[in-house]
């Protein structure tokens, strides 16, 4: 049947495609500012907008799964059953979605015991028959089956890729067949790991293929199986019977109790008014302008009925389907830009106006700066200009020379504004300007207010970059510095080359920005009662870890390149023994062979699980559980252990020292774990294993200069310490007090034994509760990591809180204030909002819940820390010490000292960690010294 231009009917898969949209914005997912998760629901909606802007359909609708039950399910109980739960914010995505299509006048189709597939073949065949081009709308690889001459399959790009329409020659030249059909006897052969079909044993792609075009159907191919040869033709004969059934799954009904009646899927005009109200309870604001011109009479189609790709020259941006993140953002901001607002920005390029503008600063209470670099590495940075703002809408910039000396002359007009305490000096991410101004000699003095870190105070669990802040708290566009500088990569520019202009716009803007959002910030922080967190600790750290970040720490490349060679020695002979194990050679890198070898050859778990891609999972998790069938998977996680610390450590290391100093520069960053916790980045430095005795030997390569020496000092059980203090739980407190070794005396209490008779498995057993119950751990988990029962595990978990009963009122009551106020709090009254803790899904809330109870332990362990670096820096500055602290590690901190100093700096740094914050149960450190971080840890 020949097409019919004016009768082209698209059929969206409404599940599969919510779900790309879902997971296309999974890393930087769509909130409102209640918190509601709009990700599934700004996917869907804005790929089917700009179907419609592009395509023009004559029809349209849009076809759901409806229940859980259907006809397959009938046949197989276990059809999808490995499918995991639908995220939540689909779940709460498909109200709104319904809403959007009835406002839009889009059908909604659904049969209740069939599936979306189901409804979109069915009506797919009739509309064949009346004479329509139809087009499938989905990713789903199944629906190859229904392709004709006019049925194809529309499916989406991803990242901004073109879509793709799939047809007859397509499908035949993917699959190598000669029938599209045949695609049910493809799938029948090697199953579906995605809908849980089981298809043949042992037959994978390559085979199913080979099948097909020997014998053209799985019924002919059981038919002859006398030509297969070996463990396939015993494989595919024993599972004759369960290919049959998986053809039955995989073919696509097309006799469903649906009717097409062509009238009712005319695309109509949207009723504006109420799509607008919806855009605007769920805060999509640009969207509805895309809308708007999707509609737009004056874009119709090219009147050829063919298939046309967007023409970017042709009007305003458009979004390809499921494009990146950012594009998405580009195409659906409505937010304003710079050439759009009424403000003034003005460069200052002589020393005259420059003194003028100082004098001006001075007399501010606030202001705002920024400043551009050559570089964002903040030790080879070179400054080219600054920026000030102190009143909204007003910013000045200073360029300064390429010409080191004339740029030292210009930044000490400056000196006296930076340098004045009375004046707060505001700016985003002011560790980095701040440390790119010592660098050139300038001293950052006086209260500070980093906008980055207000907003992660305030919402922890959000994205504190400028530019988003901009969009979310001003409806503001600033302009990326991609258009002036270029993308990431060998090509990209610096900023010194753009003019003068051009520099002024953007940086002045950048200041400008920044006051704005302080303003917003600033009375927020004080209505949260944050205000003291965030001078008192988050500020004054600024500079701590300003500091520490500078100064560096020195590596031993020798005893790197040592640790390198032993680490490819024991991998090798872990290696050689794996594969006396498994009787065979594989490439342990490989993920898919080390699967074969332990599910196919070894047969260790007849449950064995696939990934989506069919291979077998060999996660760590799954490794893990089972390490007690064979010797070989202690082994092979042995060998991923090493692998990690030689790639990760011994082998990168060498390659972060900065020539400049022969030392590795890590930064901090505060606004990373929502808990308040410090992340070391580039590199992590945080994450060396201690644990075993390979990734102890690498702290010996980091070394103290000649004449000094490395000082650690780390907190003991701050944790447990902690919520005993907090939950006033009295044995607990007691065993401290008395200092007990509180694992053991946990262990005396739950085993019933004197403290003295507590055996060594008893107390490791009694350890692995006391931190698991910290973490909010269940019975599964315990019995897990211990190696007891489920019933075993449960019965010491009751016991545990028989014993510690107001530990567990504390739990308790930490969650019905999570559920009351949606947050819990540190001692410090850092907020950790926990918006699933009311969530239908056990699952999710289960997770929020277990954040209630770990948030304020970990979160004040990390404010004390923090306190106790303010304290000994101020310290060690206000008594001449020249000992310089360089690392956090979570609990420890890491210092280098004169030989002379050592003793003093020791008892200094312990005294003002054991008193960073007065509480009950005391708090110890133990401390030592040496000439590296393993002889002094």
């Amino acid at each position: 049947m020949s097409q019919n231009n004016d009768k082209r009917l698209f059929l969206i898969d409404a599940y599969a495609m919510i779900f790309r949209g879902y997971y296309a914005l999974i890393r930087s997912p769509r909130r409102t500012s209640t918190g509601l998760d709009t990700s599934a629901i700004f996917g869907f909606t804005n790929s089917l907008i700009e179907l419609i802007r592009r395509e023009k359909p004559s029809h349209l609708a849009v076809v759901f799964d409806v229940g859980k039950e259907n006809v397959r399910t009938a046949d197989f109980s276990d059809y999808k059953a490995n499918r995991s739960e639908t995220p939540e914010a689909i779940t709460n995505a498909i109200p709104y979605l319904h809403r959007i299509l009835n406002a839009m006048h889009i059908p909604i189709l659904g049969v209740e015991g069939y599936e979306a597939d189901d409804v979109i073949g069915t009506i797919a065949c009739k509309a064949e028959k009346a004479g329509y081009l139809t087009y499938m709308v989905t990713p789903d690889k199944d629906f190859a089956q229904l392709v004709t001459e006019n049925i194809k399959i529309y499916k989406p790009g991803l990242k901004g890729a073109e879509f793709e329409i799939i047809g007859v020659e397509e499908v035949k030249a993917k699959y190598e067949i000669e029938d599209p059909k045949q695609v049910i006897d493809f799938l029948a052969m090697m199953g579906d790991a995605v809908d849980n079909i089981p298809g043949l044993e042992g037959v994978g792609m390559k085979t199913a293929m080979k099948f097909l075009k020997e014998y053209g159907s799985i019924e002919n191919l059981l038919a002859n199986t006398g030509d297969l040869k070996g463990k396939l033709k015993e494989k595919v004969e024993a599972s004759a019977e369960r290919g049959i059934l998986s053809k039955k799954l995989a073919t696509i009904i097309c006799d469903a109790p649906v009717e097409f009646h062509e009238e009712q899927y005319n695309l109509e005009t949207p009723d504006f008014e109420k799509v607008k109200e919806i855009f605007d309870e769920i805060e999509f604001r640009r969207l509805y302008e895309n809308l708007y011109r999707a509609f737009a009479p004056e874009q119709t189609s090219n009147g050829t009925g063919a298939m046309t790709s967007a023409n970017p020259a042709s009007g305003p941006m458009q979004l390809d389907l499921f494009a990146s993140f950012e594009e998405l953002e580009q195409a659906t901001t409505t937010k304003a830009t710079f050439a759009e607002n009424d403000q003034l920005y003005q460069f200052v390029d002589t020393p005259k106006g420059q003194r003028i503008l100082v004098e001006n600063l001075l007399k501010q209470r606030a202001v705002s700066f920024d400043t551009e670099t050559t570089s964002l590495n903040e030790m080879e940075a070179e400054l080219v200009g600054m920026s000030f703002s102190y009143r909204s809408g007003l910013a000045y910039y200073i360029p300064l020379s390429e010409d080191r000396t004339a740029a030292l002359a210009t930044l000490e007009i400056f000196r006296p504004f930076f340098e004045r305490e009375d004046i707060l000096k505001i700016a985003h991410n002011l560790k980095f300007d701040y440390k790119i101004l010592t660098r050139y000699g300038i001293s950052v003095q006086g209260n500070m207010f980093d906008t980055m870190i207000a907003h992660y105070l305030l919402n922890p669990d959000g994205r504190h970059g400028m530019d988003y802040l901009a969009e979310m708290y001003l409806q503001y566009k600033p302009v990326a510095i991609e258009t002036i500088i270029g993308k990431k990569g060998k090509k990209q520019g610096s900023f010194r080359d753009a003019d003068l202009l051009t520099q002024t716009n953007y940086a002045a803007e950048d200041a400008d920005v920044t006051f704005r959002l302080y303003e917003i910030f600033a009375p927020q922080l004080i209505k949260e009662n944050l205000e003291d967190l965030f001078y008192k600790v988050e500020m004054p750290l600024v500079q701590v870890l300003a500091n520490m970040e500078l100064a560096g720490v020195s590596l031993d490349e020798n005893w790197l390149k040592q640790e390198s060679m032993d680490l490819e020695n024991d991998l090798r002979g872990l290696e050689t023994r794996i594969f006396e194990l498994a009787d065979a050679e594989f490439n342990m890198n490989s993920p898919r062979q080390l699967g074969e070898i332990l599910f196919e050859k070894l047969q260790l778990d007849p449950k064995a699980k696939k990934t989506k891609t069919g291979q077998y999972a060999t996660s760590e998790d799954v490794l893990q559980k089972l390490a007690s069938k064979h010797e070989i998977i202690p082994l092979i996680l042995d060998y991923r252990t090493l692998q990690k610390l030689k790639s990760t450590y011994v082998d990168a290391l060498p390659s972060q020292i900065d020539p400049a100093d022969n030392r590795v520069h890590t930064t901090f960053s505060q606004t990373t774990a929502a808990t308040g916790r410090l992340a070391s980045v580039n590199p992590n430095l945080q994450n060396i294993p201690i644990r075993t005795e390979r990734g102890q030997q690498i702290r010996g390569a980091f070394v103290a200069a000649e004449g000094y020496k490395i000082i650690s000092a780390d907190y003991s059980q701050i944790e447990l310490r902690l919520i005993a203090d907090i939950a006033g739980e009295d044995h607990m407190i007691e065993a401290f007090l008395n200092g007990e070794d509180i694992h053991a005396s946990t262990a005396s209490k739950l085993f019933k034994v004197p403290l003295e008779e507590v055996s060594k498995t008893q107390r490791s057993q009694a350890k692995t509760v006391n931190f698991g119950i910290i973490y909010g751990q269940g019975a599964f988990g315990l019995a897990e990591q211990t190696g007891l029962s489920r019933t075993e595990a449960k019965q010491m978990i009751d016991e545990y809180y028989k014993t510690y009963p107001k530990l567990k009122e504390w739990m308790a009551a930490q969650v019905q204030k999570a559920r009351d106020l949606g947050y819990v709090e540190t001692i410090l009254k850092r907020k950790r909002h926990l918006k699933d803790i009311n969530s239908a899904n056990f699952v999710v809330k289960a997770h929020a819940e277990r954040n209630a109870v770990n948030a304020p332990i970990q979160g004040s362990a990390a404010d004390i820390i923090k306190i106790a670096m303010i304290n000994i820096d101020r310290k060690l500055k206000d008594q001449a010490f020249s000992t310089k602290m360089l690392l956090q590690v979570h609990d420890e901190l890491l210092f280098e000292a004169p030989d002379e100093e050592v003793e003093a700096a020791t008892q200094l740094i312990r005294t003002e960690m054991e008193s960073a914050l007065e509480t009950r149960v005391p708090l110890l450190v133990e401390a030592g010294a040496g000439q590296n971080w393993l002889e002094a840890h």
